[in-house]
């Protein structure tokens, strides 16, 4: 590895091309704000999907995951089902009533029976936090694969990214970004099968012959827990982050606005999840293939996190061609996933913001788009400058805060306002501020930054996430304020709220 991959360059072009004539046949048929922030509801099941599976398989998941397992062992499991098992949470709790409630964002199912102004603004609050920390955590990973595949100078490598992000979203809203999902999600789950494949084929096929070969070379250690985290509790913590972070992802529950109906909605999460639990068994066959195949010395020579761990197998398993390959579907996973962020930032900035904060309500949808666009390009500087200037920084613990905040200040509020009569605005916003405020304290004082980034001696909060506190606490904070205030209003509104939500009556 190193230098430039022709390959990869190539392949890079043809993806980046494709996507960009999806754009302009998209933006012709992007014109209502309905159109701009949800394709029309014209995406089926199966197609939303594919892009949900598209906008969650990020580069954390195949690079991070993959190289995770191969440095240490077993635990990496723990990142693999943590991401999985929020699915049926989604599916259950989240997908049909948030599709029958909402319109465009999240903060339209929590301020559906509360009152407007104070709900929007805590939500895009919310909502912007995650998009924006998920987003610097993306351009940096961009930055540093793209220079270390492609050659391209770090900086030059965030602009470009950054660019092509701003231009999907810009020009073809939610329609180019789904169809760039799409074609990613295929791409990404076609290139670990054959890699997984190709490294099976190594061992006769037989899974148990790749662990025994593990277990001699490296111990039975490594097939065991506690290579990654030691303490059972600061792994209960991450699990919850990652497990109910996803029911909170802006930019994942922003997709169930795509489809025409709820069954849709609930037909897209089982089609996701299946493609998502499949991707994570790849993922675990790689990791394991690398450590064997590669060797953890060299994964760790060539970058100290493992994330190379997945092109360095593709490079022993199919020579240049295929690294190039991989090399390319990385990079396109990327893109796929920033223009989904950069596009529920945007939706939050002038949907929630402009429209439900500013305006109350009684904007055009011409003036709500022109709105969007200026904060997609907004959004988009902000993520180039920011990718910069958290250059060599270790950005890991911005996806856990990204997860933790989610699950913390998003999904107990959401929960809350969709299935108890009694929540109240009040219980809603400290419920809100309450996941949103501990999670990014707790997050400072851990390990991470007190220690990696602040260089003190010792972190204050043991734990390296802090959900298992943060989540908690904002649905006891939601439940006890709501239980000292009362809302007649919104406790009226339930009922026919309930009808909407099962029945669907209304719903665009």
């Amino acid at each position: 590895m190193g230098g430039i991959n022709t390959v990869a360059v190539l392949f890079f072009f043809l993806f980046v091309a494709i996507t960009l004539i999806i754009t302009y046949w998209a933006a012709k048929r992007t014109r209502t704000a309905s159109e701009f922030y949800a394709a029309g509801r014209s995406i089926s099941g199966f197609q939303n999907g594919l892009a949900l599976a598209g906008d969650y398989m990020s580069a954390a998941s195949f690079l991070g995951i993959a190289g995770m397992v191969a440095t240490k062992g077993f635990d990496g499991l723990i990142y693999s089902i943590g991401f999985l098992v929020g699915w049926p949470i989604v599916m259950f709790l989240i997908a049909e009533p948030l599709r029958n409630l909402g319109k465009y964002t999240f903060a339209d199912v929590v301020a559906y029976r509360l009152r407007y102004t104070p709900i929007k603004t805590v939500s895009a609050l919310g909502s912007l936090t995650v998009v924006i920390l998920y987003l610097i955590a993306q351009m940096v990973g961009s930055g540093n694969l793209i220079k270390l595949l492609f050659g391209f100078p770090y900086e030059l490598s965030v602009i470009i990214v950054g660019t092509l992000m701003v231009v999907y979203v810009l020009f073809g809203g939610m329609i180019a970004t789904t169809w760039v999902q799409i074609i990613k999600a295929v791409l990404l789950l076609g290139g670990a099968t054959v890699l997984a494949l190709l490294t099976l084929a190594q061992f006769g096929f037989s899974p148990e012959s790749m662990f025994s070969a593990v277990k001699t070379q490296y111990g039975e250690k490594f097939l065991q827990p506690g290579g990654l985290v030691k303490d059972p509790l600061d792994a209960i913590s991450l699990g919850t982050a990652l497990m109910f972070g996803t029911a909170g992802l802006p930019h994942i529950l922003m997709r169930f606005y795509t489809v025409p109906d709820a069954p849709e909605a609930r037909k897209s999460v089982f089609y996701a999840t299946g493609f998502i639990g499949y991707f994570y068994i790849l993922t675990f066959v790689i990791g394991f293939g690398a450590l064997l195949l590669v060797g953890k010395d060299r994964i760790l020579a060539v970058d100290k996190g493992g994330n190379m761990a997945a092109p360095l197998l593709a490079e022993v398993l199919g020579g240049n061609p295929f690294l190039g390959f991989i090399a390319a579907v990385a990079f396109a996973t990327i893109l796929a996933v920033v223009a989904g962020l950069t596009l529920a930032g945007a939706s939050a900035l002038s949907h929630d913001l402009y429209v439900g904060v500013l305006k109350r309500g009684k904007a055009t949808e011409d003036e709500e788009i022109k709105v969007t666009k200026i904060a997609v390009l907004l959004l988009g500087v902000v993520s180039i400058l920011l990718g910069i200037a958290f250059k060599g920084q270790n950005v890991a613990f911005l996806v856990g805060l990204a997860f933790a905040i989610a699950a913390s200040a998003n999904f107990p509020a959401l929960v809350l306002s969709i299935y108890w009569k009694r929540f109240t605005t009040a219980g809603a916003v400290a419920s809100i501020l309450t996941g949103l405020t501990l999670s990014v304290v707790l997050i400072v004082l851990s390990k991470a930054v007190w220690v990696d980034i602040l260089k003190n001696p010792a972190p204050v909060f043991p734990w390296g996430n802090p959900a298992l506190i943060s989540m908690p606490a904002a649905f006891l904070v939601g439940v006890l304020v709501s239980l000292l205030t009362s809302e007649k209003e919104a406790e009226e509104k339930y009922e026919e709220m309930k009808v909407r939500k099962l029945l669907g009556l209304g719903a665009e």
